[in-house]
């Protein structure tokens, strides 16, 4: 498990936190000057460049999210002007694509993120550039929310495998639906029907938190709290649940530790966000006390399930349950190793579950519930000391990716094997990079005393 340093602050990571900036520009203007975007997204890298993979469009946004990430890290126009240039010419078509649950993805990164900067004052206002960035946020969260399975007390928005198809990872996605909602936007249905995108949220956060993670209440043999499952599967003629499944985990019964990363830092986000929804702005039957318990329950499992579940050094394999990882011994009392013969780690898993992490523990605190808040924060900060470093920051000004050891799809066998290893590893991956960004963003702003970054609108 976890080995939580409590002496950690973000004042004290401050050098690698700059140290990742500095060399994440010139990753940055590489792929702005090598990489052909004609033959499609980058999505991760072979041999230190990245490639594309022709299933779905969903790095994109991370692609040109990652300039504007960097621009509000260290103010050069460059890059400003490269991710807007780009979100201008390139993205609409993210917003209006009806096949994906990536929206949130693809859309916040870009039209979110230009949006943000500009009511923070920091890039400069004009009425009609602020329009387009909030007509472009509208469509995408009702073309999200149109992608619509009712069950049973529910729903959710279901997955590109189908109307049957509950994915995790689309929680964090779904934020999307929330900045419609506060632009005073909603999805209109047949005959003019009124559809909240709040209550799709909500309602899509409330069966993931159900169905999708586990609490050591004997659902099945395989109920470790705190663990998740990647998809679940409904019969879509009467709503009912019928099993548990995985596209890129082990198994259904396993936990794939970037499903359990999205779930942590999509249930910790939501319950910030609820802070800024009145009562009156919800017509569900539960109130928003009880959804935020459940969604706040649903965050502490999986942040819990984490450390336990996690090495010594906070970076976890690709799987809890991978079948090679028999044969690493008592590999959870030791610091992860990116280089063995087994099973790879997921670098990029431990990006997005820091932020979670982080989340919950700021949340926690600010409700006197100190003790708690503290350890998350203190495991968020561990993370954030290790992945920084060596062996997983990417140092080689010849490698175009920012954070090493990150795998996509293992059982399809889409990562790089390098010559010598029998598993995949030294590769990086965009969404991994975007999220150590984004996660070195969050600790940056921190430092700075600037306004605490945040995917929804404050203002």
């Amino acid at each position: 498990m976890m080995i939580i340093d409590s002496e950690l602050s973000p004042a004290g990571l401050h050098q690698k936190i700059t140290g990742l900036w500095d060399l994440s520009a010139s990753k940055i203007k590489d792929i702005r000057d090598h990489c052909d975007d004609s033959r499609g997204s980058p999505v991760f890298t072979v041999k230190g460049k990245y490639t594309t993979r022709g299933w779905t469009e969903w790095t994109q946004g991370f692609q040109y999210g990652s300039a504007i990430l960097q621009y509000d890290a260290d103010n050069q126009d460059e890059f400003l002007a490269y991710g807007r240039q780009n979100t201008l010419e390139k993205m609409a078509p993210h917003l209006t694509h009806m096949g994906v649950h990536d929206h949130g993805f693809n859309n916040l990164s870009t039209y979110g993120n230009l949006l943000r900067l500009m009511l923070e004052g920091k890039t400069s206002f004009n009425e009609w550039e602020k329009h387009f960035y909030e007509l472009a946020l509208k469509v995408s969260a009702a073309v999200q929310a149109a992608r619509w399975t009712g069950i049973p007390g529910g729903g959710y928005i279901y997955s590109f495998n189908g109307p049957h198809s509950l994915f995790v990872d689309t929680l964090r996605s779904c934020r999307i639906l929330a900045v419609g909602h506060q632009l005073g936007h909603s999805l209109k249905g047949e005959n003019d029907l009124h559809i909240s995108l709040l209550e799709r949220l909500v309602t899509h956060a409330l069966t993931t938190a159900k169905y999708s993670v586990f609490y050591g209440e004997e659902r099945d043999v395989y109920d470790v709290p705190g663990r998740t499952a990647h998809e679940c599967i409904f019969n879509v003629n009467d709503g009912n649940f019928r099993c548990v499944n995985s596209q890129q985990g082990y198994s259904g019964y396993s936990t794939w530790t970037r499903g359990l990363a999205w779930a942590m830092a999509g249930f910790s986000e939501l319950v910030e966000f609820l802070e800024t929804v009145k009562e009156e702005e919800l017509s569900l039957s539960v109130s928003k006390t009880e959804i935020e318990e459940i969604l706040l329950k649903a965050a502490r499992a999986t942040c819990d399930f984490y450390i336990l579940n996690t090495p010594t050094d906070g970076i976890p394999y690709w799987d809890t349950g991978a079948p090679g990882l028999l044969h690493l011994g008592d590999y959870l009392s030791k610091p992860s190793d990116p280089t063995n013969s087994y099973e790879p780690v997921d670098s990029s898993a431990a990006a997005i579950a820091a932020q979670g992490l982080l989340r919950l523990g700021r949340y926690l605190s600010a409700r006197n519930l100190e003790k708690d808040g503290r350890k998350y924060w203190s495991a968020g900060l561990t993370v954030v000391n290790n992945l920084f470093d060596d062996p997983y920051l990417s140092r080689d000004p010849d490698h175009q990716g920012l954070l090493l050891h990150s795998i996509y799809h293992r059982p399809n066998g889409w990562d790089h094997v390098p010559q010598g290893s029998e598993i995949p590893c030294g590769e990086s991956s965009m969404w991994g990079d975007y999220h150590a960004r984004e996660l070195a963003l969050y600790l940056l702003r921190i430092i700075r005393d600037e306004p605490y970054y945040q995917f929804f609108i404050t203002q």
